[in-house]
């Protein structure tokens, strides 16, 4: 239970908002406490002013015992002193708190105005002012007022009680508001746990997709197109998966069916020839497919040696044009060869060499005696660009965009002569990336094919 997130968020927010709602509660009772005080401190100051001003215009018994029969019917108590301390009148009965602030004045000293000769309301039993009363400049007695302390601790107790109630109700709004909000920010992390939890069970089906413009939402949406993208991994390995072993065992099976035919003795010299051209042919395709599925495990380990120096295109070209010469011709398709001896560009020759036979040979395989495929070199601003243009089958639009897939054929049911592996643009793709480059194509059926590659310029290495 407590290893909950929304627990431990909640019990976090109410930590935080109590530790911040008692200080901002015990400052605010204190100041309201000390305000109260202070004001019922200055009303009994006030009153006794009152006093002692009404006595200084009539300064006669008349007028002292009225104002002891005023103050006789409030919870004040007045005590009447002469200039020398003598009390004249006193509205209650003296009590010894009372005569003991009497005993503490200094009557010699007489006052400008009057003050709050006694504060302490919490220890003492009475909160006491003294006003002078001074008639035609001379001083002629005192006002004391008496006011208990029991008023003051009921204001302060009221308010005590007013605070616990609202502290209550804070604390139990803040406990409502906690949970509402810890389950509001913990449910989609909840929701993503779920989710992961079934990406680990191999259920890549799962949908998170949310509005929200925050961090929450950004990572319910990640999740999503993670799912998404394991999903079509897991697709894309069991088709890979499901091609390569149809790869492997066709020819293995040509293998074993033309050695099983050889063995058998009414095969003549002919036919053991021929049988043996075709398990030549098989082994070396099959000798191929393995090589090219080293190289895609190599560049998805990040071991696929790219040794990058400026290299010639024009010399280049020449080599592979040499190498392919033969079976351009054998089919009867023209090659034309178009670059300047002074272009070069920062690649791995050996690798680039690979990449460019792989497309040869995809635009022989595809193209129609007597076509002409096409090499143009040129330089774009700060690049090299090469075009291989064949006058071919061409590949319709809604396959263009999956044939750098590994493993994709746009002829699902070619013939064995036009065949091959499906991983030879793959690997092409990779190792034109490899070199901060790009490669694609364009294509239109029974128009022709153009596989464009941009590369690094020599002598620009930045």
């Amino acid at each position: 239970m407590f290893n909950k997130l929304s627990l431990k968020i909640g019990l976090l927010f109410f930590a935080f908002i109590i530790v911040i709602q008692a200080f901002l509660f015990t400052t605010l009772y204190f100041t309201l406490v000390d305000e109260r005080v202070d004001e019922v401190m200055e009303n009994l100051l006030a009153r006794g002013e009152t006093h002692s001003e009404v006595l200084a215009d009539s300064f006669e018994k008349i007028t002292l015992a009225h104002v002891g029969m005023m103050e006789a019917a409030t919870d004040f108590s007045v005590v009447i002193t002469g200039a020398t301390g003598d009390i004249l009148i006193n509205s209650d009965a003296l009590e010894p708190e009372m005569l003991a602030v009497l005993e503490h004045t200094e009557f010699d000293y007489t006052p400008l105005e009057g003050k709050i000769i006694e504060e302490d309301w919490k220890d003492k039993k009475y909160i006491a002012t003294d006003s002078p009363i001074t008639i035609d400049g001379k001083h002629a007695g005192h006002v004391f007022m008496f006011s208990p302390t029991d008023n003051i601790d009921r204001i302060v107790s009221h308010l005590k009680n007013q605070f616990l109630l609202v502290a209550l109700i804070a604390m139990v709004l803040t406990i409502i508001t906690i949970l509402l909000l810890s389950r509001l920010i913990t449910l989609p992390l909840i929701r993503m746990k779920e989710a992961t939890e079934q990406l680990s069970q191999g259920n890549n089906q799962v949908d998170l997709t949310s509005d929200r413009n925050d961090e929450l939402g950004e990572l319910a949406n990640a999740i999503t197109k993670l799912s998404t993208e394991l999903d079509r991994l897991k697709n894309a390995r069991n088709d890979f998966l499901s091609s390569i072993s149809h790869e492997l065992r066709t020819p293995l099976t040509y293998i074993k069916g033309y050695a099983d035919i050889l063995e058998r003795r009414d095969t003549t010299e002919r036919e053991r020839e021929e049988y043996m051209n075709i398990i030549r042919e098989e082994t070396t395709h099959l000798t191929t497919l393995i090589e090219n599925l080293f190289d895609l495990a190599k560049l998805d380990r990040h071991q696929f040696t790219i040794e990058q120096r400026d290299v010639s295109i024009a010399e280049l070209l020449k080599s592979v044009t040499v190498l392919v010469k033969p079976a351009f011709d054998e089919k009867q398709i023209y090659l034309s060869v178009s670059c300047s001896e002074d272009v070069t560009a920062f690649i791995d020759a050996e690798r680039m060499q690979q990449v460019l036979l792989n497309v040869l040979d995809n635009a022989r395989k595809h193209s129609y005696p007597r076509d002409c495929v096409t090499i143009r070199c040129s330089e774009e601003q700060e690049r090299v660009v090469i075009r291989i243009k064949d006058e071919g089958q061409g590949i319709s639009e809604e396959e263009l965009p999956f044939v750098f897939d590994r493993l994709y054929r746009v002829e699902k049911s070619r013939s064995r002569e036009r065949g091959g592996s499906g991983l030879g643009l793959a690997i092409a793709k990779e190792i034109i990336e490899s070199h901060g480059g790009q490669i694609y194509m364009d294509s239109e059926v029974e128009k022709g094919t153009t596989v464009t590659i941009r590369l690094k310029r020599g002598g620009d290495h930045s």
